[in-house]
């Protein structure tokens, strides 16, 4: 954590406390913002005490937003499709964070680091702000600091959060966890679309966006959109309220992108309708409480010097089939006192 950012003296000698983030959170200031998400991901304990102080006193102005989940393939085009989409919600007076999810990241320091400049009209937008994912971090503890980043942006005043999450896989099902919309963006092409993307994905879609329908590639963008209404006719819905619907955008000519925000103004009336809104952002608060439970131990009993003596020998014997990953788990307990 940068010297600037960290709660300690600052220019006029006081302390710096939560009530000084939460203040600094609350006058909107960007660089204010970004140093206390830079408080909420540091890893030393008197900082993430402060960090949680800082969170409940920012409570009672978080919760006002639109989270939205942007997800797709490698070369689906997340930031080209983030850089339009966000500046046109910015020009109509919406206030945008960016946030990032990319775990598997420890030297671009998430995927938004490395495609930050072809976010070139959002990255510099009075009325944006861009933050990656912290480097070299577990899903879990990124997807904590992801959570916690969410409300500290909510308190600073961003009515519409978009978090990027890279590739396809179990980032893909954390972030559906916290946001209250997951758009999934695809591309056409080859005729192999169907086959690189899991079904699981298709489950916790609320949209899937065909990309580049723009020149030559708009015919065959509509085929593949047809394509992929025809395989969500087999998947169960993730709400019984709601049929997830499939549409071809331009982000580079600015094509299909009002249509896609008036999809999603339709889910969240919907949802709000049925009472599915609420109930859905419920449920995503008690399954972080238990995440965060998971968290901590998995973290304790690493870190538990009876069980660091343990590890080496115990990986050894189960990589070499001398001992069944249970039973190790049994050892690793009963040294940690469980």
């Amino acid at each position: 954590m940068p010297d600037a950012d960290k709660p300690s003296n600052g220019n006029n000698g006081a302390l710096r406390t939560a009530d000084h983030y939460v203040a600094g959170v609350l006058s909107g200031d960007r660089a204010k913002l970004a140093r206390a998400i830079t408080l909420i991901e540091s890893r030393n304990p008197a900082h993430q005490t402060m960090a949680q102080e800082m969170l409940v006193g920012l409570l009672p102005k978080t919760g006002r937003s639109l989270r939205i989940g942007v997800s797709g393939l490698p070369g689906a085009g997340k930031s080209t499709f983030i850089d339009a989409f966000g500046t046109m919600l910015t020009a109509a007076g919406h206030k945008v964070a960016v946030l990032a999810v990319d775990p598997t990241s420890s030297r671009t320091g998430g995927s938004i680091l490395g495609d930050k400049t072809r976010m070139a009209r959002l990255s510099v937008d009075p009325g944006a702000f861009i933050r990656p994912s912290p480097t070299g971090g577990t899903l879990g503890g990124v997807a904590r600091a992801t959570r916690e980043a969410i409300l500290v942006c909510e308190a600073a005043g961003y009515d519409i959060i978009l978090v990027e999450t890279v590739g396809v896989g179990q980032s893909e099902i954390t972030v559906s966890e916290m946001v209250d919309f997951f758009l999934v963006l695809m591309i056409a092409g080859g005729g192999d679309e169907l086959q690189g993307i899991k079904k699981g994905v298709l489950e916790i879609a609320d949209m899937i966006a065909i990309t580049k329908a723009d020149g030559d590639n708009t015919k065959r963008a509509a085929i593949t959109a047809s394509d992929y209404q025809h395989a969500l006719r087999i998947i169960t819905p993730n709400s019984p309220d709601w049929t997830p619907p499939v549409i071809t955008i331009s982000a580079q000519d600015n094509v299909g992108l009002d249509a896609l925000w008036e999809k999603i103004g339709l889910y969240r009336r919907t949802m709000q309708d049925t009472g599915g809104w609420a109930a859905k952002r419920r449920k995503q608060q008690i399954r972080w409480m238990w995440s965060m439970v998971d968290d901590r131990l998995m973290t304790r009993v690493k870190a538990d010097p009876k069980v660091k003596v343990l590890v080496p020998e115990l990986e050894n014997d189960v990589g070499a089939g001398k001992l069944t990953p249970t039973l190790a788990v049994d050892k690793i307990l009963a040294a940690f006192g469980m």
